[in-house]
């Protein structure tokens, strides 16, 4: 999920555009000679979050602005963004060779079910190549069986239609995307990179390119876009106010924007008094990860810790994933300052890194944390990091064993591809996917129990 695995930016993720068709790892020609979009693709890719549901689409995708090209104007004194959409042709030879061009350098060979080495992929381009692709629908079919003949059943080819429905995802409810841009002071500001036309945003006046600064009064700076998607999250209809700086140069503006997506919570939780004993078990179910799953769990600890809770159990059952991001954000949660999340691997130097936690634990107090054969991805990075860092005791069957990142790429007529281009390993430098996670336990153990295997673990015994 980027890491779509989508974690997202990821995560992902995570989605990254790629430059047009050619051959090697040097720059390469345009076909045609036509200048394509390739800024725009990386920016609005790059704001897109990475999802990571072992099931249907597990990616996230890029904003329906990826398919245009804006030149902004900066609206002083009331004047108008222009964006020009460019139409750009691409045979269909460049057309399959771009697609080729994005698994030669970004695909992970530990995904393929079959051997994958650059030469076998060369010769595969060759072989495609041969002769002259006489339609579009064509093309489209040659380019799904080079990406099947990998063996990997998350790398496979989108439609234009496909490509069009997956550029929708919305995760703030009012139709923008978020992208963390590196500002002059070193540190970054929250650009609007991804819009979608006739949304409540854009229709309340908001434009690609502009700065959100505040949602609901509050100062954003500072905060993630994952965050601040969050805050700007909330019941259907209702209205968030939000301060936004249209351009470099241009005013900055409040507007009301009405709500039009219903994001139910994922988290249920219940205060449970302990047999024969004065102390309380905070239990706490989350059914996915999406946007909201953060800022919910925030407040069911919180309610449950003023309700007398000493204990706590972490329900990661039947989780399938969903946004890698809420799930790293998640784990954050339970973990000290510097402790690692994750850890990403790749051809792609941009894929290989260290994810950790910024600040300390909400709660200091260890988890018994619940899995089984259907606890996946995002599920399965919370689960790893909470266990490798002494936080948690895990309670049930060995997880699903999906660590794969994809990313989704869009090619030059609106088509896509998704490429496995990434892998999770966890803190401990365990390799999650087809592997997953062995708990600690099969059957619930006596909170005694859980104290002493943490207490081993080097956590300091409950009380």
């Amino acid at each position: 999920m980027w890491p779509l695995s989508y974690l997202p930016p990821a995560p992902a993720q995570q989605l990254r555009a790629h430059p047009g068709p050619g051959s090697g790892r040097g720059p390469r020609p345009q076909p045609c000679g036509l200048p394509f979009p390739d800024t725009l693709r990386a920016a609005a890719a790059a704001a897109a979050v990475s999802l990571s549901l072992i099931y249907g689409n597990g990616v996230g995708a890029a904003f329906a602005a990826s398919a245009a090209q804006p030149m902004e104007v900066c609206r002083n004194g009331g004047a108008e963004m222009v964006e020009e959409v460019r139409a750009e042709a691409v045979t269909n030879e460049q057309l399959v060779e771009e697609a080729w061009e994005v698994v030669n350098e970004s695909f992970l060979p530990d995904a393929a079910s079959r051997p994958w080495s650059p030469e076998m992929w060369m010769q595969r381009k060759q072989d495609v190549l041969q002769g002259t692709i006489k339609s579009r629908a064509r093309a489209h079919d040659i380019i799904r069986k080079m990406l099947a003949s990998l063996g990997d059943p998350y790398t496979r080819f989108l439609s234009p239609s496909e490509f069009s429905k997956m550029s929708k995802y919305d995760m703030t409810g009012i139709g923008l995307n978020l992208r963390e841009i590196p500002d002059e002071n070193g540190s970054f500001k929250l650009m609007v990179l991804g819009l979608l036309l006739d949304g409540p945003a854009y229709s309340a006046g908001v434009r690609q390119g502009d700065e959100l600064l505040s949602v609901n009064g509050i100062d954003v700076k500072g905060k993630s876009a994952f965050d601040a998607s969050s805050m700007l999250q909330g019941p259907k209809e209702t209205f968030v106010t939000i301060k936004v700086k249209h351009g470099d140069c241009g005013p900055v503006e409040s507007m009301k924007v009405q709500r039009q997506l219903v994001t139910r919570t994922p988290v249920f939780y219940r205060l449970e008094k302990r047999e024969n004993n004065d102390s309380s078990v905070g239990y706490i179910h989350i059914t996915e990860f999406n946007a909201v799953a953060k800022k919910d769990l925030v407040s069911a600890l919180k309610r449950l810790q003023k309700s007398g809770a000493s204990y706590f159990v972490l329900d990661l059952r039947d989780n399938l994933g969903g946004l890698v991001q809420a799930g790293i954000e998640t784990a954050k949660l339970f973990l000290n300052k510097g402790d690692t999340v994750i850890y990403t691997a790749g051809r792609d130097r941009l894929v290989q890194k260290a994810i950790v936690a910024e600040s300390g634990p909400m709660i200091a107090t260890p988890l018994m944390l619940l899995v089984n054969n259907r606890t996946a991805s995002a599920s399965e990075i919370v689960a790893s990091a909470l266990h490798d860092n002494c936080k948690a005791v895990l309670v049930g069957e060995r997880t699903f064993g999906k660590g794969l990142i994809q990313s989704v790429f869009e090619l030059h007529d609106g088509s896509g591809i998704v490429v496995t281009v990434g892998k999770y390993v966890t803190p401990n430098h365990k390799d999650i996917n087809g592997n997953g996670i062995e708990p600690d336990y099969n059957r619930l153990p006596d909170f005694n129990e859980a104290r002493d295997f943490l207490s081993r673990c080097g956590i300091k015994e409950l009380s």
